[in-house]
């Protein structure tokens, strides 16, 4: 677990010094640098030691040095693929280093190694023979991967201030990225904050010829519900989901070093808790608790009687707004790139304090976004029974009626819900999910930056995703929205820079490849049967956890916003550093703190704007 950089073409080793400093937190543990002989090509590492502490260092090169590898993630099933490599006549010279396998892996299956390996993972191999970089990242993105190319330099790496510290790489915020970051609250892939630096998508390649500077992007996987015309029944498909799902935590406890769990206690998480029970003694096994002093976001009395349960060791930790704010100079001005989820705060005080006890957790990420667990899901139906049957005449009456309910600062309160399902209506169904869940809408972002967009522009890798498939059901649809979107961009996002600023090494147990080929091959009624939410998950884990939990009502890891926005204080300044429209943004701070409207998330959105690195140019 690392940081990478690199570049080709015009620069120096201090370039490259400066491009590894800047991402120095991503790997405390050491540091390394390579510059090829007879090609200006720099490859940069920054080392949190995790497994083969001894001989994990990187650069890692092959015998005849002609293939080199910078890398920043785990590969889980690196022994399997060693064994394989070596019948085929490949020498290795460390003894357990998943590194090595990516260097004799390239060697045999060239681009088809991404592939091959299941784990999370962003990586630049250097071939000089072929004189190719090539750069993959793993297949939800859980480890990122910048990219830019202006003129005769080519750079990448791990997080986007490498870019701001290469003295010839030119940045420029992106309008257009910026737009979308009030639209989503986090800037899909492929844009980034700055112009002409991308982010490469998930599941993706990108190979780069050091000769012609010509380079190509090519989909190796893509996340995509395909039901076969025989699926198993629903006990076959839960009793499979359980043996898949323990293999696939069992794969993540691979550590050289003390690791442990996050814990909300929630179906998700208490399931991986409970499987590495059933793995490992339970009094070896260390959970991770986050709680909050507002009662209706508060879950770590669950945490608490779960981890009992088990018979594990329990460590816990209150936040309230004196130690949000505390910690807000140092989290928001660490973020390379704005992304605005509140629960950053809690997931960077998780890792910070569980940094102190493990080097690695395993969490219960990707659940909701593989089997239907969030509250929108249930909204389709209603929503689709109010869009058949309300006219569009009565659309405005009605907004205006919830309207005149009093905003509530509880945990997902009715007039929330109702509030953004009606604000979501106003769009056509391909666009409710990611309007649901905007900090701004479209005429708002249209008057912030004084410029005309309109939704389909806003969304419209959202739209290119929805019309793929026409035949495909609304759930299935919207499984692959948030899987897509949301879950690489905004949940692996916010736990890679939370853990990553504290040297912690965050592993989601669900993003197992095997797990995953299996669940987006079972019908959606297996996920959300209308009523039920993660059913077919809920059954495959039911000898593992207890019916309190999985029968209790999901909270989720929100954050009190509402009230923390009215306290934390708040201005327009570098509003003209964006282009945007100062006058607007005190109009939205001044009927946010009277209680006229609700605008919680883009005073966070903004905050996040203000404070991160990436508005430092």
């Amino acid at each position: 677990m690392c940081g990478i950089a690199g570049f080709f073409g015009h620069g120096t080793q201090e370039d490259l010094k400066r491009m590894t400093n800047s991402i120095a937190h991503r790997g405390p543990d050491g540091e390394g640098a390579y510059q090829d002989d007879n090609s200006p090509v720099f490859l940069g590492h920054r080392r949190l030691s995790i497994v083969d502490l001894e001989h994990g260092q990187q650069p890692m090169t092959n015998t005849e040095r002609s293939v080199w590898v910078t890398f920043n993630g785990e590969i889980y099933n690196h022994r399997e693929l060693r064994h394989d490599l070596e019948t085929k006549g490949y020498k290795f010279n460390t003894p357990n280093s998943d590194t090595e396998v990516l260097v004799h892996g390239w060697q045999e299956w060239g681009e088809e190694l991404p592939l091959k390996l299941n784990g999370m993972f962003a990586f630049c191999i250097w071939d000089k023979k072929r004189e190719t970089m090539f750069l993959a990242r793993d297949r939800f993105g859980e480890k990122p991967l910048f990219w830019g190319h202006q003129k005769d330099l080519f750079v990448f790496g791990s997080e986007i201030s490498v870019f701001q510290a290469h003295n010839s790489f030119d940045t420029a915020y992106s309008q257009l990225a910026l737009k979308k970051y009030f639209a989503y609250a986090f800037i899909p892939a492929p844009f980034s904050a700055f112009e002409n630096c991308y982010k490469l998508k998930p599941g993706h390649s990108l190979t780069f010829n050091v000769r012609t500077q010509a380079h190509k992007i090519t989909p190796y996987w893509q996340f995509r519900i395909e039901v076969p015309a025989s699926p198993p029944s629903f006990e076959e498909a839960a009793e499979e989901l359980e043996t898949l799902f323990v293999q696939a935590v069992k794969r993540r406890l691979m550590s050289d070093v003390p690791l442990g769990a996050f814990l909300s206690g929630g179906v998700d998480s208490s399931s991986v808790l409970a499987a590495m029970c059933r793995i490992s003694p339970a009094q070896s096994v260390q959970s991770f608790a986050i709680g909050f002093t507002e009662k209706s976001f508060d879950e770590s009395a669950y945490a608490r009687e779960m981890a009992a349960s088990l018979g594990c060791k329990h460590h816990e930790e209150i936040l309230d707004l004196t130690k949000a704010r505390s910690i807000i100079p140092d989290v928001l001005t660490q973020l390379d790139e704005p992304m605005a989820d509140g629960s950053l705060l809690p997931t960077y005080l998780l890792c910070q304090f569980a940094r102190k006890h493990v080097k690695v957790a395993l969490s219960g990420d990707a659940g909701d976004e593989l089997f239907a667990g969030y509250d929108p899901f249930k909204a389709l139906q209603p929503a689709n029974v109010y869009q058949q049957f309300v006219p569009k005449f009565m659309h405005q009456a009605a907004k205006s009626l919830i309207d005149l309910l009093p905003m509530s600062n509880k945990n997902m309160s009715l007039d929330f819900k109702l509030r953004r399902v009606l604000m979501g209506l106003d769009h056509p169904r391909p666009l409710w999910l990611p309007t649901w869940m905007a900090p701004l809408q479209t005429n708002d972002i249209c008057d912030l930056f004084n410029a005309p967009t309109n939704a389909e522009e806003l969304y419209a890798e959202t739209l290119d995703l929805w019309n793929e498939s026409p035949n495909k059901s609304q759930i299935d649809k919207s499984l692959e929205y948030f899987t897509n979107f949301y879950l690489p961009d905004d949940i692996l996002t916010k736990v890679d820079r939370a853990s990553m600023m504290n040297g912690l090494e965050a592993r989601a147990v669900f993003l197992d490849c095997d797990l995953v080929e299996f669940v987006r091959r079972l019908p959606c009624h297996y996920k959300f049967d209308g009523k039920t939410t993660k059913k077919v998950l809920k059954k495959a884990v039911s000898r593992l956890v207890p019916d309190t939990v999985l029968n209790r009502r999901k909270k989720g890891f929100g954050v009190p916003l509402m009230t923390w926005m009215k306290e934390i204080p708040l201005n327009a300044k570098g509003a003209d550093n964006f282009q945007l429209n100062s006058n607007n943004i005190e109009t939205y701070i001044s009927q946010h703190l009277s209680g006229q409207k609700d605008y919680r998330f883009f005073l966070w959105n903004w905050l996040v704007l203000q404070k991160s690195k990436a508005s430092h140019l």
